[in-house]
C-alpha cells in the first residue's frame, strides 16, 4: 500500500516508521502524502487507540525535507507546500488518540517539526533535533517556529532557529522538548509501554486533554473556557460512570468509549 512509509498494528498501536533510510529518511511529497493517508486511519480505524512514528534505520528519524524538491519551487508553490504540511501536522497535534514520536537519530528541520507535532517525544540517546533551515536561506515552514517556541520558550526557539546548531538528546531533555531519553533498543519498548498505559484510561477524556491542552496555546480559543466546557461533557458518558464505581468499589474500570 505505502512507497515512502510503513504501518503495523499490533495490539491496538500503529507503529508508522518512516522508511527511507538511504535518504536519511527525509521528508518528500510521497512520504507526506503517505503520512496523512495514515494519519486519517488512526482517526478512522476504532481497532487503533495509539499510534508511534519513528524512522527507520539506527541514524535517523527524520533527517529533514528532501532539499532537491525545493529548488524549482515558486513563492506560491512554497506557500501551498507549508500549507500542506500544516494541515497534516495539525491533524497529527489535534489527533484524540495519543500519538507519540520514536526520535531514533536525526530529527532536523521537517523532522523535527514532525516529531513536535506528536503530542509528546520519547528520544533515543544518539537523538539530535535542530531546525537549521537558516543555513539554506529558509525558515521551518511546517509549524516549527511556534511549537518550537511554545515548547521550548522564545529565546532559546530562537538561539535555535538563528544558528541552525543542533541539540543532543539529552539537551532536548533539560530543554523541555522530549520527555525520556532512552538506549537506542529501549526506544520502542519504552514508547509502546506509555501508551499502553494510556489505553488503560477513558478515552473520551484522553481525548478532551488533547482537546483543552492544545486550547492553551491557540489565541483564537478561551483554554480556560474549553476546560470548563469539555469537563461537564464528561457528566454525559457512561466512561465516568465506570470510573467511579470502579474507584469506590476497588477495582480496574473497564472503559469503552462511551
Amino acid at each position: 500500500m505505502y512507497q515512502a512509509i510503513s504501518t503495523q498494528l499490533e495490539n491496538n498501536i500503529l507503529i508508522i516508521t518512516i522508511n527511507r533510510p538511504d535518504k536519511m529518511n527525509a521528508l518528500n511529497q510521497t512520504v507526506m502524502a503517505e503520512l496523512a493517508l495514515a494519519v486519517d486511519e488512526i482517526y478512522s480505524n476504532h481497532d487503533i487507540k495509539g499510534a508511534v512514528i519513528t524512522g527507520a534505520g539506527e541514524k535517523a528519524f527524520v533527517a529533514g525535507a528532501d532539499i532537491a524538491e525545493f529548488l524549482s519551487l515558486s513563492p506560491k508553490q512554497g506557500e501551498e507546500l507549508a500549507k500542506k504540511g500544516h494541515v497534516i501536522f495539525q491533524r497529527i497535534e489535534n489527533s484524540p488518540k495519543p500519538i507519540v514520536a520514536a526520535v531514533n537519530g536525526f530529527a532536523l528541520g521537517g523532522g523535527c517539526e514532525l516529531a513536535m507535532a506528536c503530542h509528546f517525544r520519547i528520544a533515543s540517546e544518539n537523538a539530535r533535533f535542530g531546525q537549521p533551515e537558516v543555513n539554506l536561506g529558509l525558515i521551518p515552514g511546517y509549524g516549527g517556529t511556534q511549537r518550537l517556541t511554545q515548547l521550548v520558550g522564545k529565546g532559546k526557539a530562537l538561539e535555535l532557529m538563528m544558528t541552525g546548531d543542533m541539540l543532543t538528546a539529552p539537551e532536548a531533555l533539560s530543554w523541555g522538548l522530549v520527555n525520556h531519553v532512552v538506549k537506542l533498543e529501549e526506544l520502542l519498548p519504552k514508547t509502546i509501554a506509555i501508551l499502553r498505559k494510556i489505553q488503560t484510561k477513558a478515552p473520551l477524556a484522553i481525548a478532551r486533554v488533547v482537546k483543552c491542552a492544545n486550547a492553551a496555546l491557540d489565541k483564537d480559543q478561551d483554554g480556560y473556557d474549553t476546560e470548563i466546557q469539555e469537563f461537564a461533557a464528561c457528566f454525559a458518558t457512561k466512561d465516568l460512570q465506570e470510573g467511579a464505581a470502579a474507584f469506590t468499589e476497588k477495582r480496574q474500570p473497564n472503559f469503552t468509549g462511551a
